[in-house]
């Protein structure tokens, strides 16, 4: 039962209860009025002889089936204005609780801003805010020391690229220092990508201040074409079904969603592989899907995927294929949007994933 309908419930009880014991006390003051009124035994009222013990027990059944009547009558009143009454009294608890909802860790702007008197109801809500705000501030302080390290690390693996790549074009460079200078050069771009991939993550984790009508299929279709110039390790074929279905939001960062669902694919494939990337509406919602083959997923795997440095088979240790951010990624996009996001293994190994984004204004589901 809701709290609107135990207050209700509450509110009628304790007026039939109130009632009942007003009608009890009225029945005995009644009854003793009627005693000391009327006589005991007959009297007579215009050459008419009554019975006042018949009288007296006639006017009490009156009294008590009436009474009744208008207690069940006045009851049913209650309830209803009991049920109105809680609404009215809880209607700031539903305005603090649909806050909460609509309230995620990359939008944490909004607040409740109750007005009213200074009861118990308005300091929960002073206290919601209150804490809202000091969560506002948590996140973004952890954001700008993720942004600030990232950039302080950029400049030292730029140049130890640079370097590197000015020590391997001398000529006269031995093979052995060739070859350290090459592993050396693997890693620092390894790190960059790191230190790439932790600067979009903390960008897209940030309240969206720009939203734009983007058309899934031509940011796929732009993905699908940049990705097809870029040399891979293994060998996939890319099946695109793209239709139409605009999501609102940024660009850039749907694009980055695309990118690196289309990576994840084909780095976590099998030579040969096959990958399908689709787009188009789906239950109201601008939708993306990617799809891969490659080893099977266990399902309990599945949600772990989407933690930052989490890899499938390894935790947090180093591998060639990433930095163990892509679906990290692709979810702090898509809570930015306001969107969801969910994978399911594929029958015969790989995953599929899916991500539903809200439809821009105008957009026919």
């Amino acid at each position: 039962m809701s709290v609107r309908l135990r207050l209700t419930v509450l509110y009628g009880l304790l007026f039939l209860m109130a009632g009942a014991l007003l009608l009890f006390v009225t029945y005995l003051l009644v009854g003793s009025i009627l005693d000391s009124v009327l006589p005991d035994g007959l009297m007579y009222s215009g050459g008419r002889v009554i019975n006042t013990e018949v009288l007296k027990e006639l006017t009490m059944k009156q009294l008590l089936g009436r009474s009744l009547v208008a207690l069940a009558g006045v009851g049913i009143i209650a309830l209803v204005l009991g049920y109105f009454v809680a609404d009215r009294a809880l209607s700031p608890l539903q305005r603090v609780t649909a806050t909460a909802r609509r309230l995620s860790e990359s939008d944490l702007h909004e607040r409740v801003a109750l007005e009213g008197p200074d009861d118990e109801i308005k300091e929960l809500a002073d206290t919601f805010d209150a804490m809202l705000e000091r969560l506002a501030q948590a996140f973004d302080s952890q954001r700008r020391f993720v942004a600030n390290a990232s950039h302080e690390l950029r400049t030292p693996l730029a140049i130890n690229r640079t370097l590197l790549e000015v020590a391997l074009g001398d000529p006269e460079v031995s093979d052995d220092l060739r070859a350290v200078g090459r592993t050396l050069l693997a890693t620092n771009a390894r790190h960059e990508r790191l230190i790439e991939g932790l600067l979009l993550l903390a960008r897209s984790e940030r309240e969206l201040t720009a939203r734009a009508p983007a058309d899934l299929a031509e940011v796929a279709a732009q993905v699908l074409e940049q990705s097809g110039r870029r040399e891979h390790d293994n060998e996939v074929t890319v099946h695109p079904e793209l239709t139409s279905g605009t999501a609102l939001g940024d660009p850039v960062l749907l694009e980055h969603l695309v990118s690196n669902l289309v990576d994840n694919a084909i780095k976590h494939n099998e030579d040969g592989g096959e990958v399908w990337v689709r787009t188009g509406l789906l239950d109201g919602y601008a939708t993306v899907q990617v799809e891969n083959t490659g080893p099977a997923v266990p399902a309990y795997e599945v949600d772990r995927l989407f933690e930052p440095f989490r890899r499938l088979n390894s935790d947090r240790v180093g591998s060639a294929k990433g930095a163990g951010l892509g679906l990290s990624i692709v979810r702090s996009v898509v809570l930015a949007h306001r969107g969801t996001v969910y994978a399911a293994p594929r029958q015969g190994g790989g995953l599929i994933v899916t991500v539903r984004l809200p439809l821009a204004p105008g957009t026919l589901a």
